[in-house]
């Protein structure tokens, strides 16, 4: 079934509150406010999220959360990216949400309960390497009895710094093991790397750390079962956030266009810079509807969604950065400043590019997908 490429009314109508309060809870410059002082994250602003139904957007209602799927998360997620909202939102709501989901279990109920309330971050420990590369896991959960022992280091684990559990991948007898563990257990160091967009993201070493069969999350050796999804939903939610990021970076390439005066006459009368601006508007329009198909897909067709999302994250990591270099060169020496929030946009949509594989990665998926 081909999915509808345009919002729906209740879509449009989301999008609208979610800008209206964001605008006012968490502009641009709340973001300079907490780089300037040192922190990486607003707990109230997290809870006004929770009480407004957005940590539980993907959650079940019975277990206490909206159930508004999908496409709802992407479009909260790309308004979020408007304003370079700061929240723990694709690492708890969308992804660990995701993967608890494909757990039946009470444990997995009361989970998602506490993850609806904004009682409980997650953060998902998966890269070690350089990349994005899950199935290359090599951290090690050794059987000791009944239970395991973890040993290794885990890389860019986005948010892990403030999460309370971590969704932690490792290496078993015959395959890969998710383990949803709390993120104080003895043998967790934790070691904060914020990003150069001034994000939460740590290091974490697993130093002989005791986990259960309990603590497993899914199957022993089938991680992938529980974390597939959970990563597609990441990256379509991903997606749709650079894409927020490109719209925003464009609203505010287009306002100072038609403010700045050379010659006599404002910039935006030139036709070059009209040119540019059009080309751009054309490349955001386009990559939206690829996040729109994305969401689609996950919520009606999840087992073939693989294309839908890796062309949405190839796209919207192209978009945002032809979006934000166009931002800092129409702005002229001013966008390079510190003291112009054009910046901020060019170094989320840095982050962002490499965050759950880059545009190399996604590429190939697609490549593949297609039969190349």
């Amino acid at each position: 079934m081909m999915a509808k490429l345009v919002m729906t009314e209740d879509e449009t109508m989301l999008a609208d509150a979610a800008r209206g309060f964001l605008d006012g809870a968490a502009p641009v410059k709340a973001l300079r406010a907490l780089r300037d002082a040192g922190r990486t994250h607003d707990p109230k602003l997290w809870q006004d999220m929770a009480a407004m139904g957005w940590a539980g957007v993907l959650v079940p209602e019975d277990a206490g959360g909206s159930d508004m799927g999908h496409a709802a998360a992407n479009v909260l997620a790309h308004e979020m990216g408007k304003t370079l909202a700061v929240s723990p939102f694709i690492s708890t709501a969308v992804m660990a949400a995701t993967a608890l989901r494909q757990v039946s279990d009470k444990r997995a109920m009361d989970a998602l309960g506490k993850i609806a309330a904004g009682e409980v971050t997650y953060a998902l420990a998966l890269d070690e390497g350089s990349k994005f590369d899950p199935d290359a896991t090599q951290m090690q959960a050794t059987r000791e009895g009944n239970g395991f022992r973890l040993s290794g280091q885990k890389s860019f684990v986005v948010d892990g710094g403030l999460a309370d559990r971590l969704l932690v991948l490792t290496r078993t007898d015959d395959g890969l093991t998710l383990f949803d563990i709390p993120a104080d257990r003895d043998g967790i160091t934790r070691d904060a790397r914020n990003m150069i967009d001034d994000r939460d993201a740590v290091r974490i070493d697993f130093a002989n750390v005791e986990a259960t069969g309990e603590d497993v999350l899914g199957q022993v050796d089938h991680a992938m079962d529980v974390l597939r999804p959970a990563m597609q939903a990441g990256q379509a939610a991903l997606a749709a956030e650079m894409t927020g990021v490109a719209a925003g970076a464009f609203g505010m390439t287009t306002a100072y266009l038609k403010e700045r005066k050379q010659f006599g006459v404002t910039i935006g009368s030139f036709q070059a810079l009209q040119h540019r601006a059009a080309h751009l508007w054309c490349e955001i329009e386009v990559t939206a509807s690829a996040i729109l198909h994305a969401g689609r897909m996950l919520d009606e067709d999840a087992a073939n969604a693989t294309l839908a999302v890796s062309l949405a994250k190839a796209r919207a990591t192209a978009t945002a950065q032809l979006a934000v270099q166009e931002g800092v060169q129409m702005h002229g020496g001013i966008g390079m400043t510190d003291a112009y929030d054009m910046g901020f946009y060019m170094k989320r949509a840095r982050v962002g590019a490499e965050w759950l594989g880059d545009y190399g990665y996604h590429a190939e998926v697609v490549a593949k997908e297609r039969g190349f």
